[in-house]
């Protein structure tokens, strides 16, 4: 089945929206402790126990990954801003300006070809994203509690 672009932005959006609230509804619980005080609690609970200090380093290491593609595909597309993506990535959630950022690129590659499609997806594609969507939106509820 043929993905629009903008079927494929919305999608982008939501995940970016459902990013923010699940980053920053357990971020929140920091705030009180002011930007020097969170900084230094928020990256000592990083670091608490094997599963945190794992996760951490994964999302690391997936993040370098991205910012590195983020880079070269905003050079390859005369993308502008590309920096602030990833500024803001670190300051606020990557999880929330990636998503963002492939937005951005999805209506830059629709203005170079205006008739092309996003991509395609099976059937079966599409049921493992949504399984993925719930289990991964489960999660984040049961964080948030």
């Amino acid at each position: 089945m043929p993905i629009s672009r903008k079927a494929l932005c919305v999608a982008y959006g939501l995940i970016a929206l459902l990013a923010l609230g699940g980053t920053w509804g357990n971020n929140l619980a920091y705030t009180s402790l002011g930007f020097v005080g969170t900084m230094q609690t928020f990256w000592q609970d990083t670091l608490v126990n094997p599963a945190s200090r794992s996760i951490t380093v994964d999302i690391f290491f997936l993040g370098l990954a991205v910012f590195v593609w983020m880079v070269l595909e905003a050079r390859r597309l005369g993308m502008r801003g590309v920096w602030l993506y990833l500024l803001f990535g670190m300051l606020i959630a990557i999880s929330v300006t990636v998503p963002i950022f492939l937005i951005n690129r999805e209506r830059t590659l629709a203005k170079r070809e205006p008739s092309s499609a996003a991509g395609t997806l099976s059937a079966l594609d599409i049921a493992g994203l949504v399984a993925l969507t719930i289990a991964i939106t489960a999660y984040t509820a049961v964080t948030l509690r």
